[in-house]
C-alpha cells in the first residue's frame, strides 16, 4: 500500500483498482463486520493452532529431543526460554513489516509474513535431534523461533481494529470478542491432535516422528488462513475501509513521541489475561508432565473441555461488555483473576480434583476477560497512529503478560513452591486494575 498524506476523515482511497496484487483478487461489493469477522476468525485461527503446537511440543516433546543432556525440569525450562525468543522477536517484525508493508502493499507484506511463518514452521518439523548434531540443533530451534516471531509481528493486517471501529453502534464489544474467540479454537484442535498422538503410539514412535505431524498440519492450516485473509484485503473496498479509518503505517518515532503512554497503558490493561492465558495451557501441562502420574493425554482432555468453557466465556463478554462497558468489564474480571490466584496453589496441589477445578475455572475466566482485553484502549489512539499503535500495543501485551509466563511459573514453582504462580498472577491482576484507573483518569483530562 502506497503511502498517503492523512488530512481529513473522508480521505479518498489511496489506492488505485489497477495496482499491484491488489487487483489479482479486486472485488467491489460492500464488506460487512460480518466478512471482516469471519476474516479474522479464520486467519487468527491458524495462527493460534500454530501457537500452541508449538507451545504443547516445548513440553512434551523438545526437552527429550533437544535438551537430553539436562534433567527434565531444566531441559523443559530450556525450552521454555526459547519459547519466549519469539514474543521478543515480534514488535521488530512488526517495524520491519511496517516497512514492507509502506514499500509495497499490504498483500505483499502478509504473503511474505505468512510464508515465513509456514517456512519455519515446516523446518521445525524437519529439524534433527540434539543425538544427531549436537548443539546445532538448539541453534537452527532458536533461529526458526525468532523467524516465527517475525513472521508474527508480520502478519498484523488491521483486522481486529479495523472490526471493532466497523461495528454497530451499541455492539463494539461484541465484535471485539469475535477474533478472540480463534485462541480456545486454535487450542482444542491442537491439544486434541496432541492427544490422539500420545494416546495411539509408542512413545518412542511419538518422539522420533509422531510430534512432526501437527507442525505440517499447521502449515496446511496456514495456507488456507492466508487465503482467507487475502481474499478480504484484496478488495478496493478494503483499502477504502483502511484509509477512511486511517489505518496505515506511521512513523514510529512520532508515534511514541505522541502516544507512547496509549501504548504502555493498552499493554498493562491486557495484563492479567495474557498472564493468565499462559497459566492455564502451558504452565500446568509441564506441571502435570513433571511432577503428576496422571496420563498427559487426559490432561489434555480436560484442558480442551476448559477451552470450550473459554470459548463460551467469550462469547459472554461480548454481551456484557456492551451492557456494562468495556472498562467494567475488565476490571471486574481483573478483581476476579486477582481472588483467583490466591486458590492456585491448593487446587494444583489438589490432586486430579483440584487440577480440573483450576483448569475449568481459569479457563473460564481466561475466556471472561480475553474476550476484551484486545484493543481496549485502540481508541485512545489518534487515527493517523491507530494500525500501529494497535499492533505494537498487542506485541509489548504478550511480551510482558505471556512470554515468560511458562518459564517464570515453572520455575519459581519448582524451586520456591506453588505460592509465587499466586503472586505472579495476582501482580498482572493489579496492573490491569492500575492501568485500567489510569486510562480511566487520562480520558476525563483529555
Amino acid at each position: 500500500m502506497h503511502s498517503t498524506t492523512h488530512g481529513s476523515d473522508d480521505a479518498a482511497p489511496i489506492t488505485s483498482p489497477n495496482s499491484g496484487a491488489r487487483n489479482i483478487n479486486a472485488r467491489d461489493e460492500h464488506i460487512s463486520p460480518g466478512d471482516i469477522a469471519v476474516g479474522v476468525i479464520v486467519g487468527r485461527s491458524a495462527e493460534y493452532f500454530e501457537f500452541f503446537v508449538y507451545a504443547i511440543a516445548s513440553v512434551l516433546v523438545f526437552p527429550s529431543i533437544f535438551f537430553p543432556f539436562a534433567d527434565r525440569l531444566e531441559g523443559t525450562l530450556y525450552a521454555f526460554v526459547i519459547f519466549a525468543f519469539a514474543f521478543i522477536a515480534r514488535p521488530f517484525g512488526t517495524l520491519l513489516f511496517m516497512w514492507i508493508q509502506k514499500r509495497w502493499s499490504l498483500d505483499m507484506k502478509l504473503l511474505i509474513a505468512l510464508f515465513m511463518m509456514g517456512t519455519c514452521t515446516v523446518v521445525i518439523a524437519l529439524l534433527p535431534s540434539y543425538s544427531e548434531i549436537g548443539g546445532a540443533a538448539i541453534v537452527m530451534l532458536a533461529l526458526l523461533r525468532i523467524g516465527q516471531g517475525l513472521a508474527q509481528g508480520g502478519s498484523w493486517d488491521g483486522l481486529p481494529s479495523l472490526l471493532a471501529l466497523s461495528a454497530p453502534e451499541g455492539k463494539r464489544g461484541w465484535y471485539a470478542m469475535l477474533g478472540q474467540l480463534s485462541a480456545p479454537l486454535g487450542f482444542v484442535i491442537a491439544a486434541g491432535v496432541f492427544a490422539y498422538l500420545i494416546g495411539n503410539l509408542s512413545q518412542e514412535d511419538f518422539l522420533t516422528w509422531g510430534w512432526r505431524f501437527p507442525f505440517f498440519v499447521a502449515f496446511a492450516i496456514n495456507v488456507v488462513g492466508l487465503f482467507a485473509r487475502l481474499r478480504l484485503v484484496s478488495t478496493t473496498e478494503y483499502a477504502r475501509l483502511l484509509d477512511t479509518n486511517h489505518m496505515t503505517p506511521a512513523p514510529v518515532g512520532e508515534l511514541m513521541r505522541n502516544q507512547g503512554t496509549n501504548i504502555i497503558i493498552g499493554a498493562m490493561t491486557a495484563l492479567a489475561s495474557y498472564a493468565l492465558f499462559h497459566l492455564v495451557t502451558v504452565f500446568p501441562l509441564s506441571w502435570i508432565q513433571l511432577y503428576d502420574t496422571r496420563p498427559v493425554e487426559s490432561f489434555l482432555l480436560v484442558q480442551m473441555a476448559g477451552a470450550v468453557l473459554a470459548a463460551l466465556g467469550i462469547l459472554a463478554s461480548g454481551y456484557i461488555a456492551d451492557k456494562v462497558g468495556r472498562r467494567t468489564t475488565l476490571g471486574t474480571l481483573a478483581a476476579l483473576i486477582a481472588l483467583f490466584s490466591v486458590f492456585v496453589p491448593s487446587l494444583i496441589d489438589g490432586g486430579t480434583a483440584g487440577q480440573n477445578t483450576f483448569i475449568l475455572v481459569g479457563f473460564t475466566l481466561l475466556g471472561l476477560s480475553y474476550g476484551q482485553a484486545a484493543g481496549a484502549t485502540t481508541s485512545n489512539f489518534q487515527k493517523h497512529f491507530r494500525y500501529t499503535g494497535a499492533a505494537l500495543t498487542s506485541d509489548l501485551a504478550w511480551l510482558v503478560g505471556a512470554a515468560f509466563a511458562p518459564l517464570v511459573a515453572l520455575g519459581l514453582s519448582a524451586n520456591f513452591g506453588l505460592g509465587y504462580v499466586s503472586l505472579y498472577l495476582l501482580s498482572a491482576a493489579v496492573a490491569t486494575l492500575a492501568a485500567l484507573s489510569l486510562n480511566r483518569k487520562l480520558e476525563i483530562r483529555d
